[in-house]
């Protein structure tokens, strides 16, 4: 131990990953926006921990002072991707961005470790505006599907169980375990079209609900008591109903009596 104030060391990382959270997580509502269908699943961020850092220098033999730029995942960043096409489309989308320097990267999922363990590894350097000026922080940023993701879990449960010391027969079975995720992953990515069908579908209809369930508000709103409440009760009916198509009528019928509402002062 070098007797380092860790609560400072670590600040800077802290703001790397909550802000790589908040750019990522961008980037997502915008490629929804403008595709309809984004890459990226979910994101999440974690600094290492002090123990897991000393850990980690001890077995790398890397040197106290030299932590910063000996250990590459101190701030770690993980995407979730519904298919594995989607890795390589997120990993893209990280190569352009400007905002930080990709050191290197290491895929893990074309070339899987003899584990079993599927990843994309992508190492940054990211510009943090820290109280006392620029301070450049190395992250790692780890793309990944849901499967992947659920296995490589499991694996850092049992390896922190076992200190990495596994059983002959755990060893086995969690490799036989990353070849079951790889076959879930193929089966997904061989229906896709019908997965995306699905959910697209199912957007769709939770979006025209939110915007019919509003608009009646705001014909309340604007005092219009009577047509709301005609229109929430043949909505129920619909609904009840699962007549999509005549819920989308309904909808265009609802703003038509409200973009006049509002023409009218709402008089």
């Amino acid at each position: 131990m070098d007797g380092r104030d860790w609560g400072l060391f670590l600040q800077p990382y802290e703001q790397a990953v909550e802000e790589l959270k908040v750019k990522f997580k961008t980037l997502r509502t915008e490629l929804k926006t403008r595709e309809t269908y984004a890459p990226i699943e979910f994101v999440t961020g974690r600094v290492k921990r002090i123990s897991s850092i000393l850990e980690k220098a001890k077995r790398l033999s890397v040197p106290m002072e030299n932590i910063d730029t000996g250990i590459e995942d101190i701030a770690g960043i993980r995407i979730m991707c519904q298919f594995v096409d989607d890795i390589h489309r997120v990993a893209q989308l990280i190569r352009s961005r400007k905002d930080l320097t990709l050191v290197f990267e290491k895929d893990y999922v074309t070339n899987f470790k003899d584990s079993g363990y599927r990843s994309f590894h992508m190492i940054v350097e990211y510009p943090v505006q820290t109280a006392i000026g620029l301070k450049i922080v190395l992250a790692e940023v780890q793309i990944r599907t849901l499967a992947m993701n659920f296995w490589a879990t499991i694996e850092h449960s049992l390896n922190y169980k076992y200190k990495e010391s596994l059983p002959d027969d755990v060893r086995a079975r969690l490799k036989k375990a990353a070849e079951a995720a790889s076959v879930l992953d193929s089966e997904m990515s061989s229906i896709r079209k019908e997965i995306l069908d699905a959910q697209r579908d199912f957007e769709e209809k939770s979006n025209m609900v939110s915007s019919v369930l509003s608009d009646i508000q705001d014909l309340y709103f604007f005092h219009r008591v009577r047509e709301a409440v005609q229109f929430q009760l043949r909505f129920n009916e619909l609904w009840e109903k699962e007549d999509g198509y005549a819920i989308r009528m309904l909808a265009d019928e609802i703003r038509t009596a409200l973009i006049k509402v509002k023409k009218s002062g709402g008089s």
